[in-house]
């Protein structure tokens, strides 16, 4: 075996009074391709920045040969400093490297390089992150959530990307083909250490289910043997006191480590609420269209959906998928066609930003809807508590505002409020993001098992081939088309994946089309703008303005935010507790509506350059 570029060995790193790293260990070799798997919060991007370098362990040892390269890939990038995406990815270029794949990276990410960093979208944030870190080709890349953000055709482009790159591969990945594609060693991150299976991720699971059986069945042993001994301690002979002594000191060990044991953290327990049986036909649609401005974003698009249908709706970020979905559940009229619900029919939504919740309502508010302890799961009352730890929360978090909660738990909180809703369909934008692997699995259940109707949104290919019955396509130009099977059968009856949408510049797009997203009206055409060439002394001073404004209010958002995470504030100023959640929310409305109009003025920008 090739002698490891990065060696990480018995780590211990505690917050509070659980260690979170407790002999964490972790060997790469060049070449090497190592997914890191664990539960939400068992510590995997911890460790990942100890490797990187960018945190200090309490204790253990980190080795990097000599003269290794090595380039980490944060959740959340830092931009400051770059005025541009191209300065931001040449920035991680080494001395020797090629900079010419700077700007060739950022055109296959589609993106141009001009971009200003502090107006990027998650999206365009994490291809220009990852365009920085793959650029130099690093001997040991380190990875964590490459595909968060990402559409269908931009992870598929980086599967095939790292695939050709000579580097070692740390990844961090929620997304199950992306790991079994990519993976050739597996390190489980459990309970504060780590186990290493050298095979890739489409072995991990059912290795996993065989270490856990093994501890439980250890674990039993360990009970019986206890209760042996508090058998002999009651009853058994005292003489030989010196060994009976010690005898008990083994007893009062084992007793001890058991009490100390870590167990592995339970499941999420999904159940979902029944409504009413709705009627055999539950959607019928017939050539409906939707226009924003010059962009058709559903063109003719009919379909029938029957009562235990699950439908998944696929296509490139921007494509038109939500709001679709929008239509086929009378969400937003259409411009033209139309939509038939049918009967007893009782909506429950996931919504994919999260957005229904107000951050400074407390967990238990957000299920009950306040002034109770009971929420309604299956027809039955429930005490909130229990709920709260059927999706893993503890009892401590019932009261803390949902602005402290992290993007998986808000993740468990959102399907939590969704299930306990009486519903006889189910309506799923993105449910899989930042769930971990064992909720997964049992949210696949849970949609298998439904007896209602089911859509859904979703980029997790697996997710897809395991849940759906047909698949509805964006094919571009505000067209959509369905396929029967899972996604793989859509690969096999369309023989091609998802493409990206054309993001070349709105000025090469008018050239393209007439009526263009983002871009001029056709020559000719009738249009107050044509002759305006340029935007008023009052738009373009906003335009300049509105980023600092905007800056200003996210860090008055996150201040106020870090105030109410004080779990203590609501017992020792309950006014002040009401006064900052007030502040908050008026906070957020501002920086809303100052994210909208920036948003209206640079879209007109474009259409005015183009």
């Amino acid at each position: 075996m090739a002698p490891p570029l990065v060696l990480l060995q018995d780590i211990h790193l505690r917050f509070g009074a659980t260690p979170l790293l407790d002999g964490a260990e972790l060997s790469v070799s060049a070449g090497e391709r190592v997914c890191l798997v664990g539960r939400n919060g068992s510590g995997k991007s911890t460790l990942l920045k100890v490797a990187a370098g960018l945190m200090q362990p309490d204790s253990g040892t980190r080795f990097f040969q000599p003269g290794t390269t090595v380039r980490y890939l944060p959740q959340e990038p830092d931009f400051s400093g770059h005025a541009t995406t191209l300065s931001y990815v040449e920035a991680g270029l080494g001395p020797g490297d090629e900079t010419y794949r700077a700007q060739y990276l950022l055109e296959e990410l589609g993106l141009t390089g001009h971009e200003d960093p502090a107006h990027l979208s998650g999206g365009e944030a994490r291809r220009a992150a990852l365009a920085r870190v793959i650029a130099p080709e690093p001997d040991v890349l380190l990875l964590d959530e490459p595909t968060n953000h990402l559409d269908l055709p931009v992870i598929e482009w980086l599967e095939s990307e790292l695939k050709g790159l000579r580097s070692a591969i740390v990844l961090i990945s929620h997304d199950r083909r992306f790991l079994e594609t990519l993976s050739r060693v597996t390190v489980w991150l459990d309970r504060g250490t780590t186990r290493r299976l050298e095979q890739g991720f489409s072995a991990f699971e059912a290795w996993r289910d065989e270490v856990l059986e093994q501890e439980e069945t250890e674990r039993h042993k360990l009970d019986r043997k206890i209760v042996a001994e508090l058998d002999w301690l009651r009853y058994g002979v005292t003489a030989r006191r010196k060994r009976n002594v010690r005898r008990l000191g083994l007893l009062h060990s084992m007793r001890q480590d058991r009490r100390e044991e870590r167990r592995a953290q339970g499941n999420v327990k999904l159940t979902v609420s029944e409504a009413e049986t709705s009627g055999k036909l539950v959607i019928e649609a017939k050539n409906i269209s939707k226009r924003y401005g010059e962009r058709t974003v559903v063109r003719d698009f009919s379909a029938r959906i029957l009562r235990g249908d699950r439908i998944g709706v696929i296509g490139p970020n921007g494509a038109g998928k939500t709001t679709l979905i929008k239509l086929l559940t009378g969400e937003i009229a259409p411009d033209s066609g139309t939509v038939k619900l049918g009967t007893n029919l009782e909506i429950a939504s996931l919504d994919q930003k999260r957005a229904a919740l107000d951050p400074t309502t407390t967990l238990k508010d957000a299920l009950t809807g306040g002034g109770s302890d009971q929420v309604m799961v299956g027809g039955q009352p429930k005490h909130v508590i229990g709920y709260l730890k059927d999706f893993l929360f503890t009892p401590d978090q019932a009261n803390a505002p949902l602005a402290v909660l992290s993007g998986g738990e808000r993740g468990r909180l959102m399907l939590a409020r969704a299930l306990a809703l009486p519903s006889n369909m189910l309506v799923l934008d993105e449910p899989t993001n930042d769930l971990d692997l064992e909720t997964l699995d049992l949210l696949q259940e849970m949609v298998t098992d439904y007896p209602g109707t089911v859509i859904l949104v979703s980029h997790d290919r697996d997710f897809l081939d395991r849940t759906v019955s047909s698949v509805i396509v964006a094919e571009g130009d505000g067209v959509f088309r369905e396929y029967a099977g899972g996604y793989s059968d859509m690969l096999s009856q369309r023989g091609r994946g998802v493409e990206a949408r054309d993001r070349s510049a709105p000025a090469a797009r008018g050239k393209a089309t007439p009526a263009t997203p983002g871009g001029a009206p056709a020559r000719g055409a009738a249009d107050p703008q044509k002759d305006r060439r340029k935007l008023s002394f009052h738009d373009q001073h906003a335009l300049k303005t509105l980023p600092k404004t905007m800056d200003g209010l996210r860090a008055k958002v996150e201040k106020l935010a870090a105030q109410l995470a004080d779990p203590q504030l609501y017992a020792r100023d309950p006014a002040g507790f009401q006064k900052t959640s007030a502040a908050l929310t008026e906070a957020q409305g501002a920086l809303d509506a100052a994210e909208e109009e920036w948003l209206r003025l640079e879209i007109l920008r474009e259409e005015l350059e183009g």
